[in-house]
């Protein structure tokens, strides 16, 4: 298993780690800040720095096949490097931080977003360069009226934070869950809510900011009928180059 250090502090972005196994899967380390693909939100890249100060390139991050597993996937054409490693040497892994710290402003803008449209969520995907919510209403949405909701939350300031419930305690409150579509991660006994203070409270394991102000300029970009009961939304930075 790896140790999952961006689940309680998302701007870490760089950590010490030993190598545990490397094969054709990827690279997996005893501790990583990177997050792995899942709940919507793109994997991280970045690189892992070996002590003769030779760079791989990790062009994605993904869950491994056993649970707890976080797998470092090396960009192609670095075999040569990977030749060289084996298990237990020490790396240090260093996020692209502007990629990451994009993921982190479009999460929490979605969190403002269900707050604005209060309907369940049957879609999601978080990149660095748009974020998109799909909701299960068939009521017209006005872009507008949106993006001047986000706005507003944002210029708010609401600070931004977590804490850890039981599998009992979600099982006793199943309003916090938006998602129909992501399910939150059980079998640890735990769940991690993400609480937008006054805004927005639901079961998340992505990354955030921390305070609203942090997300900048956001807007919505496009709204789309996808079926009977389904309408996107679809987020943007203001200006471009921001992400």
């Amino acid at each position: 298993m790896s140790e999952e250090l961006f689940r309680e502090d998302a701007q870490m972005r760089e950590c010490l780690a030993r190598l545990l196994r490397v094969d054709e899967q990827g690279l997996l380390l005893d501790r990583t800040v990177f997050y792995p693909q899942g709940g919507g939100q793109a994997g991280d890249a970045g690189d892992l720095l070996l002590p003769d100060g030779a760079v791989l390139k990790i062009a994605d991050t993904r869950k491994g096949l056993a649970a707890g597993e976080v797998l470092h996937l090396p960009l192609p054409g670095q075999e040569a490097l990977l030749a060289l490693l084996s298990p237990g040497q020490a790396l240090t892994a260093r996020l692209d931080w502007a990629r990451r710290y994009a993921h982190m402003r479009f999460h929490t803008a979605t969190h403002l977003l269900c707050a604005l449209v209060p309907h369940p969520v049957d879609g999601c995907s978080i990149t660095a360069q748009y974020a998109r919510l799909d909701f299960h209403m068939n009521e017209p949405l006005d872009k507008e009226a949106l993006t001047a909701g986000l706005a507003r939350l944002i210029a708010e300031a609401h600070p931004v934070s977590q804490r850890w419930i039981s599998d009992a305690e979600l099982d006793a409150n199943p309003g916090l869950v938006r998602s129909m579509s992501v399910q939150p991660p059980r079998g640890t006994g735990r769940v991690r809510l993400l609480e937008v203070a006054g805004v927005d409270l639901q079961p998340c394991g992505g990354t955030h900011v921390s305070n609203t102000a942090e997300i900048g300029s956001v807007v919505v970009t496009k709204i789309e009928k996808k079926s009977a009961m389904t309408r996107r939304v679809i987020l943007g930075f203001a200006q471009a180059g921001e992400a």
